[in-house]
């Protein structure tokens, strides 16, 4: 199916998401800013649930499927935390820097970041979800079933699998290097990463640790040649963005143990660029689900779509110690 067909301006009563965007005032990041400033200790939720775990969307067939009675397909969405929250986030830093939205459209595309946002701010969350699967997910990320006249589409796995690795190229780099050895099979080489996988420096003496792996990514090297028989030692360059510095970069943080996520920076340096932190993706492991946790005019906000008030204020920062990956903007002061 494509995914054209969810850009439909009226409301959808077959999805379960019939609300007009007519009948809105203000947009869905708008109303959220408004419920933190507003907030009181008694209830310090969302007012409705976002974004929430999985989703049904029916579909009318036209008049021509049947003769008298319309056709209705059902499409059922399972275990969809693998791209909930970072979705949440998406809309988030879309929503709260006006410079993004064009700046991603060169990677996600104009019309895609221009249906995202109107879906969102539409509370139509199912097709939203659908919106990514079938807009940026590649078949064998997500499993499929069919029962009678309903589709099952099954998101169970790894949120790096089907959110981080789908970005285009937003946070492509490149590093070369050049073997000093000129009998070198492979004098020259060219490494390229589409995501970015930070390893926990082993130092202990090291105060920050997150930022020193930051630097370890990208920074030049010298080590010995790896190909077989060679001798000579194998220069590597800085590693840079393929595309200039992204508005935004996901850190994967899934080898992290909690012991060495005492200090998380809110500063980083990547790439020669300062990041803000903006949110984090969180991982329980004993119920194999994801949520996430950002930030809104400074406050903490707790998003987890199984939840049923699922997006929470918080009276303080969250302890990021169950990572899944940490999500930096682009600090446009500088």
């Amino acid at each position: 199916m494509d995914a054209s067909c969810f850009d439909q301006p009226s409301c959808d009563a077959h999805s379960g998401e019939g609300f007009c965007q007519s009948e809105r005032t203000k947009t869905l990041f708008e109303e959220i800013r408004a419920s933190v400033k507003n907030n009181s200790d008694e209830d310090r939720s969302f007012w409705r649930p976002v974004l929430p775990w999985g989703g049904v969307y029916t579909i009318k067939a036209g008049r021509k499927a049947m003769a008298c009675n319309p056709l209705y397909v059902r499409i059922s969405l399972k275990n969809t935390c693998t791209i909930d929250g970072f979705l949440m986030l998406l809309y988030v830093i879309l929503s709260e820097n006006e410079y993004f939205p064009r700046e991603l459209s060169n990677y996600l595309g104009k019309e895609f970041v221009e249906r995202f946002l109107y879906l969102m701010d539409s509370y139509k969350f199912t097709t939203v979800k659908l919106l990514w699967i079938w807009d940026k997910m590649e078949k064998r990320q997500y499993k499929t079933k069919v029962h009678k006249a309903s589709l099952e589409i099954d998101l169970f796995g790894n949120e790096h699998e089907n959110f981080t690795k789908n970005l285009e190229s937003l946070m492509s780099t490149i590093q070369e290097s050049f073997c000093t050895n000129w009998r070198c099979r492979i004098r020259i080489q060219e490494d390229q990463h589409k995501t970015i996988i930070i390893n926990c420096p082993q130092d202990p003496l090291l105060d920050d640790l997150i930022q020193a792996a930051v630097d370890e990514f990208f920074c030049s090297k010298i080590e010995l040649c790896e190909e077989f028989g060679c001798v000579g030692q194998r220069e590597f360059t800085q590693r840079i963005f393929c595309h200039g510095a992204p508005p935004f970069v996901i850190l994967n943080m899934q080898q992290w143990k909690s012991e060495d996520l005492a200090y998380i920076p809110y500063y980083l340096a990547v790439a020669q660029q300062r990041y803000l932190l903006e949110g984090a993706t969180l991982f329980n492991k004993e119920e194999h689900h994801y949520s996430a946790a950002f930030k809104i005019d400074g406050n903490w906000m707790h998003y987890d779509g199984l939840r049923t008030e699922n997006l929470v204020l918080l009276n303080k920062p969250p302890e990021l110690l169950l990572l899944s990956s940490l999500v930096y903007i682009r600090d446009i002061e500088k």
